[in-house]
């Protein structure tokens, strides 16, 4: 963060000093709510959760070098204290970003938002120094946080914004204004919470009505091929750039392929010129991921040659995210456990089988939650695509929706050992030390709340003959 004496912190968010005998003392560390991430010139935010109260933690992270603790009742160390610690962070991180001359950057989607991001932080990092989204932490608290770790040094600002509802979006904007917005997608994902994609399409879009107009050097980067998105151009008085397949969009890519091992290739094909790309990641779905940023980095200056440079260099940024391992005795792990939804399951599975051509693949999946009265149908559906992609075996694991994706899969011709149904990770994790021989391609994904990564670790230590060779 930008240094700040704990007197102007206090002005900003509207506070009051508590036992801090000298107001000028400066916060040159970073801003946390972790108090294991304390540190020397470090500010604490002290929040009370349902199990842990960050206020029990003050005296510790003083101890630890924290200049001081932003808390909602005096603890007896320096503090600033407020009527509500998280808009007072949020206070302070749309103060500390309207100080900053970076260019911020927003995007929100359904369905790959976290790989999207990375991929633009990695282009634009190449670049000029530039800060971004760790993980998925876009929401209310992750967002202002991640803005807080920004410095005078901070050129690119690119910060992931996610949405339970219709307003969230526009909060979370008012809290880091961006300059440049992109909309990846209108998916089912979270669509029980909405009640349906046009729903999700009046949330997503927020983001495009909170942009400067282009006068002003605002950009809205819109997927041309999901006319979800695609109708937000109406809603925006920024400057409009298309990405995509369809003969409109301004950046496209070409002759799309994938390597024998899974990965694309294609051409890209920008305003200013075109350049040949062959990503490390795994999947044909991350074409249109990479052309969403290549748009993004068209656009804030960087040339076709520096985009596809920087986009066959980029790699995986956040854990479980087709995380790609072989074993020593050649199974390769496919660890795309971290989330799931219709749109994201329905590309791993393309992305297992291109990756298993001539080889055994499997298909380790659980529950996609939050679709509502969709739950049935969508997990029916990849039962389905499963067999049609003629995915080896598939092993759907838990309970009433994973019994639903094997009857998908049985629905549709998957009758003997193609498909099997299995209570728990531990069941999956059984039956695949017993069956998995070398050469088979494993993928492991469901939603979070469904914990399949444990499946992926227990495979990876079950091969562990020696040193895990990452890819």
């Amino acid at each position: 963060m930008i240094a700040l004496s704990l007197a102007e912190i206090a002005e900003v968010v509207g506070g009051q000093t508590h036992d801090i005998p000298d107001p000028s003392v400066q916060v040159t560390g970073p801003v946390v709510r972790d108090s294991r991430e304390a540190g020397p010139g470090s500010l604490f935010v002290a929040f009370v959760g349902e199990r842990v109260d960050g206020h029990d933690y003050a005296a510790a992270v003083v101890e630890a070098g924290a200049a001081a603790v932003l808390a909602s009742r005096p603890v007896g160390v320096p503090a600033i204290v407020v009527e509500d610690v998280q808009a007072a962070l949020g206070a302070l991180a749309r103060y500390v970003v309207g100080r900053l001359g970076a260019t911020l950057v927003a995007l929100t989607g359904s369905a790959g938002k976290t790989s999207t991001k990375d991929l633009i932080a990695q282009v634009l990092g190449s670049k000029a120094p530039t800060v971004f989204t760790p993980g998925s932490l876009n929401n209310e608290i992750g967002l202002p946080l991640t803005a807080l770790t920004a410095t005078e040094e901070t050129k690119f600002l690119v910060l992931e914004m996610g949405a339970r509802g219709i307003g969230h979006i526009r909060y979370l904007t008012g809290l880091t204004p961006p300059r440049v917005g992109l909309v990846l997608n209108v998916g089912s994902a979270h669509i029980g919470e909405f009640g349906g994609r046009e729903q999700i399409a009046e949330a997503k879009g927020e983001l495009v009505e909170a942009l400067p107009p282009a006068e002003e050097g605002g950009i809205a980067i819109l997927n041309a091929d999901d006319p979800f998105v695609r109708a937000m151009a109406s809603r925006t008085k920024a400057k409009v750039v298309l990405f995509g397949e369809s003969d409109e969009a301004d950046v496209s890519a070409e002759n799309v392929r994938l390597t024998d091992s899974g990965q694309p290739s294609f051409r890209l094909h920008t305003p200013s010129g075109a350049s040949d790309v062959t990503m490390r990641l795994y999947g044909e779905h991350h074409v249109s991921n990479a052309l969403a940023a290549a748009a993004v980095a068209h656009e804030l200056g960087l040339s076709a040659d520096e985009i596809a440079r920087a986009l066959s260099e980029a790699g995986s940024l956040s854990r479980w995210r087709m995380e790609v391992t072989e074993r020593p005795d050649g199974v390769t792990v496919v660890n795309d456990a971290y989330n799931a939804n219709p749109e994201s399951m329905k590309a791993a599975l393309r992305a297992l089988v291109a990756m298993g051509k001539g080889r055994r693949t499997w298909a380790v999946l659980g529950k996609m939650a939050e679709l509502g009265d969709e739950a049935l149908a969508e997990h029916d559906a990849v039962g389905r695509l499963a067999v049609r992609l003629n995915v080896s075996k598939l092993v759907a694991v838990g309970g009433r929706e994973a019994a639903w994706l094997q009857l998908g899969a049985y629905n549709e011709g998957s009758w003997g050992e193609e498909s099997v149904h299995v209570s728990d990770a531990q069941a999956a994790v059984d039956l695949l030390r017993s069956e998995l021989r070398p050469g088979d391609v494993v993928l492991v994904k469901a939603s979070r709340s469904v914990g399949l990564e444990s499946v992926a670790q227990a495979l990876l230590e079950t091969g562990a003959e020696g040193e895990v060779a990452a890819r």
